[in-house]
């Protein structure tokens, strides 16, 4: 289960982000409500984290755009305002759940649980592209029928081009997709992983667009 934390304060994001990968969650964790903003658009979370105070905005601003959009990601908001009309103002403006600091981070990883539990009409649907099957609410791969192991980048890249069949992916859509953005990115991360996945699935299945990217299906014209 893949979840976007949005948190400015260092020392409590990285808790979040190794407590909730303790608990079997992968995790992006981002500080900006800008970068949060880019993380949604460009990659499929089963929850947010969201703090309220961030630099550059509100985690309120960050839900009007989310819910304005249409985009029904659930979303348990943190924060240390922890009034009844400070809950109420979240849950009315869109927040699926609310939790004060501070917290236990068991519990925030039961609250985000019962998050997926509940929105499973939102959850991610089964991607096929010929004689492969993606399950992005299982991290699961098959060929054929047949189980095919893929680390969570891998995954993740292959989420990514069977999102937008036949379309070019830029290696920077990769690179966020992989790395999300908070992490540094090796210079040839993304090549490596597009040639494992090669090596699993067929030459044939990726095509490299020479400048542009990467697209599924066959060698580029």
């Amino acid at each position: 289960m893949r979840i976007l934390i949005v948190e400015d304060d260092e020392i409590l994001g990285q808790g979040l982000e190794a407590g909730l990968a303790m608990s079997g969650f992968t995790t992006d964790w981002v500080e900006t409500m800008g970068d949060a903003d880019a993380a949604l658009r460009t990659g499929a979370f089963a929850a947010l984290v969201l703090d309220v105070m961030l630099p550059d905005g509100t985690g309120h601003d960050l839900l009007a755009l989310m819910r304005g959009r249409g985009d029904r990601t659930p979303v348990l908001l943190l924060t240390a305002l922890d009034s009844l009309s400070d809950r109420v103002r979240g849950l009315d403006g869109g927040a699926d759940d609310h939790l004060g600091k501070p917290f236990e981070l068991a519990e925030v990883a039961a609250r985000l649980r019962a998050l997926a539990r509940r929105g499973g009409a939102h959850a991610a649907a089964v991607l096929s592209h010929g004689a492969i099957v993606l399950d992005p609410a299982r991290l699961s791969a098959t060929m054929a029928g047949r189980p095919v192991a893929l680390s969570r980048r891998e995954f993740s890249i292959l989420h990514a081009l069977m999102e937008h069949p036949g379309k070019i992916v830029s290696r920077l859509q990769l690179e966020d997709r992989i790395y999300g953005f908070s992490s540094g990115v090796e210079s040839n991360a993304v090549e490596v992983h597009i040639h494992n996945l090669r090596q699993k699935f067929g030459r044939e299945t990726i095509a490299t667009v020479r400048g542009l990217g990467y697209r599924l299906g066959g060698e580029a014209p």
